[in-house]
């Protein structure tokens, strides 16, 4: 697709079962991480690092208490919007509200960090106006999803903590084949800091 996609980053929850296990101040985005590349840095960095050029507008979800988490999306030239709702819904909905004018959009979780950047690439280059984009390793789909314009009216109509896993029934969804175990990847606990093929 050559006309603007919009990156959009969620970054709003709260990370529960980490800081149950890591500590009650510790934010999992902000936790240390040794990158695919080699590099040590935080999750969230590893995420704002793997957006490609040449997309449109680059939009980060979060709350307002998160000002670590702000000025990281800031260094990495990501808009910023601030929601009081943790649920996925809710920042999925204000996020493609936020970005209406946009061809479509690539939707990255800020808690996965080893997903490989031509990864990012291919989802977005995959992107069409009537179908949603998944990257699928060995069988199971992943992240980051594109959804084409054609979404935009239901992804404004998210709310709570569903995210868009309901959409996928109603419209055609492509998966793209990757040697990415990335995709699959998560941070929910410490243990998930640690990048390890299967």
């Amino acid at each position: 697709m050559s006309e603007s996609v919009a990156a959009i980053v969620l970054a709003a929850g709260q990370g529960s079962r980490f800081r149950q296990a890591a500590g009650a101040d510790q934010d999992k985005l902000l936790a240390c991480c040794v990158g695919r590349d080699g590099v040590k840095r935080a999750v969230l960095e590893h995420v704002l690092l793997s957006l490609p050029q040449g997309l449109g507008a680059r939009l980060l979800v979060t709350t307002a208490d998160r000002l670590e988490v702000i000025h990281l999306a800031q260094v990495y030239g990501c808009r910023v919007l601030l929601i009081e709702s943790t649920g996925m819904g809710d920042s999925l909905a204000a996020a493609v509200a936020a970005t209406a004018d946009q061809a479509g959009w690539l939707v990255l979780l800020g808690d996965m960090p080893f997903i490989l950047p031509e990864t990012v690439v291919l989802a977005l280059a995959g992107i069409e106006d009537d179908a949603i984009c998944v990257p699928v390793f060995q069988g199971e789909p992943g992240h980051p999803v594109g959804f084409g314009r054609s979404f935009g009216p239901a992804l404004m109509g998210l709310s709570g903590d569903r995210g868009a896993k309901p959409l996928f029934a109603r419209g055609r969804v492509r998966g793209l084949p990757v040697d990415d175990q990335g995709v699959l990847w998560d941070v929910d606990s410490p243990e998930g800091l640690i990048f390890s093929k299967a």
